[in-house]
């Protein structure tokens, strides 16, 4: 993208991109000009329980909280402390903490913790045992305790019941650095904890070169894999890129997944979503500029180094956050996007489908986060964070 197209770009959706010098500015909520609020931080995930209730957590001053619901939604616990002691938590954008329930019933809460110095962080996380009172203290992930980049974390179970957590890293810009040689942006790197997140093992490195400041998007595949689907810098084409952990712990060569050729020095702080459907295939949605437009792109991947086998873009504007879920119905696929009133949530179940309808779910003129696809039971289901409106849950299909 050219300079001048990308400021024009800035000019109609800040919130897109920033230029290079700014990539690791983006975790934590601008600093409010006196008289005005802040930004709210609204980020928050949710998972379904093996027994059926549903788990979120979400920002509350310096503390993580957990809530949950039995009726899918309608009612909420109480909150509960992830962490006793304050600490800093990003919890904004695209810098999100994150939930899984493991198959034993365990919730585990992963997030950034940002450090004193700019752009730093650590990668936290903390464990509530099944029928417990409270969360164990927490922990960190990675044993690099340099204060540098450790953010933008992911996390999921195997289907052993391990808990893998990837998160971008810069031990290696940093060691570049030293060297006086060149590094093109970040890395990939992940912890891998055998006993349920009680502890982990010494981190590895699964990338280099990945993108600074785009989330990172973990699924399982029916094979036992697990598919990790990022934002990679390849030549300076900032296109997405795709590897499997094997369940024997051996990492696939990468390959690259997208083809757009998005030639870019900056980082558009929007990351993708993956999820594989029960016959093994690969759907994502990606943030990326195509034929002279940002937009947001749903498809199918090639998911051996080809060019995706389906890729069509999403919404009316580059304005939209996406994610989706395989489920017994099909791929669902759900958004937000703003039509220059309200930001309004949408799905469709199976979007590749010839002329799949559009289900409009709701809307808000307030702040949201992004919204999550979920599925119970083989069933999919749309969560979504709203300032006015709370923790809201949608079924997609007749429940």
């Amino acid at each position: 993208m050219q300079r001048r197209h990308f400021l024009a770009l800035m000019g109609t959706a800040p919130w897109l991109a920033l230029p290079a010098w700014a990539h690791e500015g983006h975790e934590a909520a601008p600093t409010p000009q006196k008289g005005k609020p802040g930004r709210p931080e609204l980020a928050a995930a949710a998972a379904f329980g093996p027994d059926g209730r549903l788990h979120a957590v979400r920002k509350e001053g310096a503390y993580l909280v957990v809530q949950t619901s039995t009726d899918l939604g309608l009612h909420w616990s109480a909150p509960l402390r992830v962490n006793a002691q304050p600490e800093a938590i990003a919890a904004d954008g695209d810098s999100q903490p994150k939930l899984i329930v493991t198959p034993g019933g365990d919730v585990l809460v992963s997030w950034t913790k940002p450090l004193t110095k700019p752009y730093t962080g650590e990668i936290r996380l903390a464990r509530l045992a099944a029928g417990g009172a409270r969360f164990e203290a927490p922990i960190t992930v990675h044993q690099d305790r340099a204060e540098i980049t450790h953010r933008f974390q992911n996390m999921i179970c195997d289907a052993q019941g391990r808990v893998l957590v990837v998160w971008i890293d810069k031990r290696d810009l940093e060691a570049a650095r030293l060297r006086k040689q060149p590094y093109a942006g970040a890395a990939l790197y992940m912890a891998v904890s055998e006993n349920g997140g009680r502890s982990f093992l010494p981190e590895r490195k699964l990338a280099d070169n990945s993108c600074e400041c785009c989330r990172i998007a973990l699924a399982r595949h029916p094979d036992g894999r697990i598919g990790v689907f990022w934002r990679q810098i390849f030549d300076g084409e900032r296109d997405h890129a795709l590897l499997f952990i094997a369940p024997d712990g051996r990492v696939s060569p990468i390959q690259r997944a997208t083809q757009d050729h998005w030639k870019l020095e900056a980082c558009p702080h929007h990351g993708p979503a993956l999820t594989v459907s029960t016959a093994g295939e690969l759907h994502a949605t990606w943030f990326t500029q195509k034929d002279g437009s940002a937009r947001v792109f749903a498809g199918v991947l090639d998911g051996a180094g080809g060019p995706p086998k389906v890729q069509r873009p999403m919404g009316q504007s580059a304005q939209v956050q996406a994610d989706l879920v395989a489920s017994d119905v099909g791929v669902a696929l759900v958004w937000k996007e703003f039509d220059g009133e309200r930001t309004r949530l949408r799905a469709q179940l199976n979007p590749h489908a010839d002329a799949p309808a559009t289900l409009e779910l709701d809307s808000t003129h307030g702040a949201s986060d992004q919204p999550r696809a979920l599925v119970l039971a083989g069933k999919p289901y749309a969560f979504w964070h709203l300032a006015e409106g709370g923790l809201r849950v949608y079924p997609l299909c007749a429940v």
